[in-house]
């Protein structure tokens, strides 16, 4: 009896992407393919997640010289073709920023690995790509864990508000996910250590160890505003106090 052979990988990926038009396989190859280099309308949508989330992962990775924590910037993933996807948040454990430059992108060949992680933030023009063929991609290129999370009231893009993915097998296999007392869902990454979690209408991460929620853009600044005034209170105290010792000594 014959068995018939198994298709090799790249002819299985090819499959999968055939079953997607051009438009929407160059949407995945590029997140802003525009000639005039202005970005999607949805990047106004997008911006104000974006910006949040890739701030908090590199915010909690910060002083770890072996992660690298980026967004919107371009992961080439097939040397010498211009082949290429911009995710929007990417996390790479043990690798080093020093090798990014003089390119300016993630080169898969030169950092020596793809990234460990992948989150999308849905919006109308990229959700079918982000759940068809940039998910097939990410797959294909070995990006170990890919997250979608949908910003909507009604997570009309999506039709979740998180959904979490690992790897397995050269596919993508749902991560268990779980219920918060008001009903909000979250998942845990086993890749980043950290839980991600719908509530108060954000997406937070939340820390397992120190059973906290890593501090959003708004904490950090009201924590820097407070730290700056009791400084400014501080500096202000001593010097009165300075002139009262100099009041004293008759000077």
């Amino acid at each position: 009896m014959t068995t018939k052979p198994r298709p090799a990988a790249k002819s299985l990926f090819q499959a999968a992407m055939a079953r997607y038009s051009a438009a929407e396989i160059d949407a995945a190859l590029a997140e802003y393919p525009e000639t005039d280099g202005e970005p999607l309308p949805d990047g106004f949508e997008q911006e104000p997640e974006f910006t949040e989330i890739v701030g908090t992962v590199r915010g909690f990775f910060r002083g770890r010289p072996d992660v690298i924590v980026s967004g919107d910037t371009f992961v080439y993933y097939e040397q010498g073709t211009q082949r290429r996807v911009a995710p929007d948040c990417y996390v790479a454990f043990g690798v080093s920023a020093a090798d990014i430059p003089p390119y300016n992108s993630y080169l898969i060949w030169r950092m020596g690995k793809p990234p460990d992680f992948v989150l999308e933030i849905g919006s109308k023009s990229t959700a079918r790509v982000d759940t068809g063929p940039k998910r097939i991609l990410y797959a294909h290129i070995g990006i170990g864990e890919y997250w979608c999370y949908d910003p909507t009231d009604d997570s009309k893009h999506y039709g979740a508000k998180l959904i979490g993915e690992r790897l397995s097998g050269g596919e993508y296999v749902r991560l268990p996910m779980g219920r918060m007392p008001d009903g909000s869902p979250w998942g845990h990454s086993p890749t980043l250590g950290l839980d991600l979690c719908w509530t108060a209408e954000i997406l937070r991460f939340h820390d397992p160890a120190s059973g906290l929620y890593l501090p959003t853009r708004k904490e950090l600044d009201d924590a820097l505003r407070v730290s700056e005034n009791a400084r400014q209170a501080a500096e202000a105290e001593a010097a009165a106090l300075r002139a009262q010792l100099r009041r004293l000594r008759g000077e």
